[in-house]
């Protein structure tokens, strides 16, 4: 089944990875489990500044910081037909810029190797994973520590 992804900038960045590599981290992300009758899947990522980031981390997790990467799954409106369930987009990825770059730098890893994991992450999360409970994070972390690997990255939780 097709990937779409939306890729939208909203920020002055301009040490970012190119739209081909943000459409293969998505696809190898979702490929984890995406319903093989889905039709094609819409996603959204939005790369915006910290202003951004913060906002919307206040407005849906009460949180007044910016943070690293949000994930809004789409929610089906009221009535939808059940035969329609699959066209729907699958929801939105924020990634704030500058997080992700000073982050990379804090934790010395190799900055392309973070915006694939900030881009799993955010996937994952669209498909219903979380780490709130630590059996869960175990869970999404392997997850993200398997499909890193199939696109050449080391695991993200080990010390660089």
């Amino acid at each position: 089944m097709p990937i779409h992804v939306d890729l939208q900038l909203a920020t002055d960045a301009t040490e970012l990875p190119d739209e081909n590599d943000f459409q293969r981290w998505a696809e190898h992300a979702l490929a984890v489990d995406v319903d093989q009758n889905q039709n094609d899947i819409e996603l959204s990522i939005r790369i915006v500044d910290n202003e951004e980031s913060q906002s919307l981390n206040l407005a849906y997790r009460g949180k007044d910081k910016p943070t690293n990467v949000l994930s809004f799954p789409a929610e089906h409106p009221e009535g939808w037909p059940e035969e329609l369930l699959n066209e729907l987009p699958l929801g939105d990825i924020i990634i704030s810029a500058p997080i992700v770059a000073a982050e990379a730098v804090a934790q010395n890893k190799d900055a392309q190797a973070h915006w694939a994991h900030m881009v799993v992450h955010g996937c994952l999360h669209l498909l219903g994973f979380d780490h709130i409970k630590d059996t869960e994070a175990e869970v999404m972390e392997s997850l993200e520590i398997k499909i890193l690997d199939t696109l050449g990255f080391q695991n993200p939780y080990e010390s660089a």
